[in-house]
């Protein structure tokens, strides 16, 4: 037999292998089998959930596991001579050491810290344990490892077999690291969570099946990185970036949906969903990721920002970021970036879906956690995402990594489009009269503490509502808030910058004679009358005449005006510092054929009071669904079958046909 030197070329973490073969069989065929000690290894990085018969373990895992024994001849790493034997891992299209996409290294006595390393662990009569060890900052994905044999100039290679590495976040050394161990649980390993949506006078969750550890999730989230622009553009560079997760963060953002890359989702806010499934019917990421995989890696249809944002966590997680849902209610969508929202309003007081700015009930988007090493370290910890497609970054709809300490602390000239984050939690608001036949607009009155109220995660380890709003902002309406906010705009330039749109000083100045308010009184429920208050209330000590033109309309959650649905005129005149209430009642049968899917309505007032400036009164009203009810019949054992009773109760007086039931099935984690 010829004698060999051992010699490891590879990628891993904190792991061992063996392999075996006769030495003739080695020699002629090189194909030594392999044992990955795949349960010992998913138990120590953590990823024992994925439902996978290939090797899954973490990058710069500091402790050793026997992970990988090769069988052969104990000869083959004992003996020394002339001819040596490597093993190498590949990753991705041309593999270079440069690159970090390719390692070349022997067998050692110690554990490497900063690099690839192999530590031989013990040999028998036919097999050898070997212990590899990946640095921290190693790229992630798919590799392929194989032996290398090197006898009279000529190269044998031969292919032990494939694993995937991830990020990991309970490693020190990782830009991922999180040290608090229960969070690691929620934000990596928890597979259910809860969304908060409706608006800010009334909040309501509901359960999503992030899914991450599904059957082929993790070779479609691998998939997505190989189908962005920038793989398409220039494949090696991109896989060579993979280790940072600020650039993982930013592409998958851009991945998640369809608008530049035929990536997973098509967004659409119009209220007609036909050709696809309307954005609230969807419980989970699971299906929606495997559709995207059996149509050929067509965009499914659709979503609008919960599902965008659900999806981005399943795949952040999937590959180890610590990730989590973020619902902010009064969210601005800022389209010229001034860091103001105008909103228009006719004499009647219809909403004028005339702006490109607009103000959500709600908007999902998402933060994970990882250090930034382009940044000062105070930047590092939770950087904001966003998948939905509203503006473009770099040419296309992608959005952050937004730090949300820069956020808070107003520092809008940091990557990556902090601008625009900064406005979705603390843009002004404008809100303009306008008449459409002259093209003249009045300002009507300005609010600085309407935008972003409420900002909302779920609590680790349970469902309850975590408001993290003081993260985002100083208290609103504060002295450090607005020099924040006029940080904020010196730092773009805009406190110098001559605005024709913007209002004028007396118009800002001018102060109203009246309040007004709107009060609900009475059920928030489809199928049942809306009940409403309007309060007025003149705080002037002389009498005012008011005409007060009010409507409804049906909304999405966007607060795009739909259908109109109810209208009325009414005088009112108002002693000195007195205040009255008009009962207002909008049936079922008027809003019934009109409610888009959101169920939203928004409700106004434009009041017209003599010799004074205009008021409006508004509120967004977000009707909850007919409670579903269920009963479990009898005791409940673990994987037996039982029997469950769903009660639903009609709530109008018409008869409801083609019922759909909805079921969606939790992992045994959720249990």
């Amino acid at each position: 037999m010829q004698s060999w030197r051992g010699c490891l070329r590879s990628f891993l973490l904190g792991w061992t292998l063996k392999f075996s073969c006769s030495s003739h069989f080695f020699i002629a065929a090189m194909q030594p089998s392999t044992n990955w000690h795949l349960k010992e290894n998913a138990r120590d990085h953590h990823t024992s959930k994925f439902s996978s018969k290939e090797l899954i373990v973490r990058r710069g895992q500091g402790r050793v596991t026997s992970l990988l024994s090769l069988l052969t001849t104990k000869s083959l790493f004992q003996q020394a001579g002339e001819k040596k034997c490597c093993l190498f891992s590949l990753k991705g299209p041309k593999p270079s050491k440069l690159a970090k996409t390719q390692a070349t290294f022997g067998i050692s006595s110690t554990v490497s810290k900063e690099s690839w390393s192999a530590v031989l662990q013990s040999t028998s009569s036919n097999s050898v344990s070997i212990s590899i060890s990946s640095p921290p900052n190693a790229v992630i994905g798919r590799y392929k490892l194989s032996v290398q044999t090197t006898s009279s100039g000529s190269s044998s290679p031969a292919s032990l077999g494939t694993f995937v590495l991830l990020f990991n976040p309970w490693s020190s050394g990782d830009d991922v690291f999180m040290p608090n161990k229960a969070e690691c649980e929620e934000y990596v390993l928890e597979e259910f969570g809860i969304i908060f949506a409706g608006n800010k006078n009334h909040i309501n969750s509901f359960g999503w099946n992030f899914g991450q550890f599904q059957g082929d999730i993790l070779n479609i989230c691998l998939s997505m990185l190989d189908r962005s622009l920038n793989y398409r553009q220039d494949p090696a560079t991109d896989v060579s970036h993979r280790n940072d997760p600020k650039y993982l963060g930013r592409v998958l953002s851009a991945m998640v949906n369809a608008n530049d890359d035929q990536g997973v989702l098509l967004g659409n806010w119009s209220g007609n969903y036909e050709g696809g499934k309307s954005p609230s019917s969807w419980t989970g990421s699971g299906e929606i990721l495997q559709n995207w995989k059996k149509s050929g890696f067509k965009p499914v249809r659709y979503g609008q920002c919960w599902v965008f944002a659900a999806v981005l966590t399943t795949v952040l997680r999937c590959l180890g970021i610590p990730t989590r849902t973020i619902t902010n209610f009064s969210s601005a969508h800022d389209a010229d970036g001034n860091l103001r929202v105008d909103e228009f309003y006719d004499a009647s007081g219809n909403h004028l879906d005339r702006a490109a700015d607009s103000i959500w009930n709600f908007h999902v988007w998402n933060e994970s956690w990882f250090s930034r090493s382009d940044l000062d370290p105070s930047y590092s910890g939770w950087q904001v995402l966003d998948a939905t497609p509203q503006e473009e970054s770099g040419g296309i709809y992608q959005c952050g990594p937004a730090s949300r300490n820069a956020i808070k602390e107003g520092d809008v000239d940091l990557d990556y489009d902090c601008p625009f984050v900064f406005a979705e939690v603390n843009a002004d608001c404008m809100y303009w009269n306008y008449d459409p036949a002259t093209g003249k607009k009045t300002l009507m009155f300005s609010k600085s503490t309407v935008i972003g109220q409420f900002i909302s995660t779920k609590a680790v380890g349970k469902d309850d509502r975590v408001d993290v709003t003081n993260d985002y902002k100083y208290e609103e309406g504060s002295t450090k808030e607005r020099d924040i906010f006029k940080k904020a705009r010196k730092k773009l330039g805009l406190e110098d910058k001559f605005d024709p749109t913007a209002p004028t000083p007396q118009e800002i100045d001018q102060k109203p004679d009246i309040s007004g308010k709107f009060k609900v009184s009475g059920p928030l429920e489809v199928g049942k009358d809306l009940n409403l208050i309007l309060v007025l209330a003149n705080l002037q000590s002389d009498a005012k005449t008011v005409h007060l033109n009010m409507t409804a309309w049906s909304t999405v959650y966007t607060r795009r005006p739909v259908h109109e649905i109810w209208k009325d005129s009414i005088s009112v005149t108002l002693s000195p510092k007195e205040e009255k209430q008009f009962p207002i009642k909008i049936s079922y049968t008027e809003y019934q054929q009109q409610l888009t899917t959101d169920n939203t309505i928004q409700v106004t007032a434009l009041c017209h009071v003599e010799g004074g400036i205009q008021v409006l009164v508004q509120r967004d009203i977000t009707l909850d669904n007919p409670a579903i009810d269920i009963q479990v019949l009898g005791e409940a054992k673990v994987n037996k079958e039982v029997d469950v009773e769903v009660i639903f109760t009609n709530p109008i007086d018409t008869e409801v046909m083609d019922c759909v039931l909805q079921v969606e099935e939790m992992p045994p984690s959720c249990y």
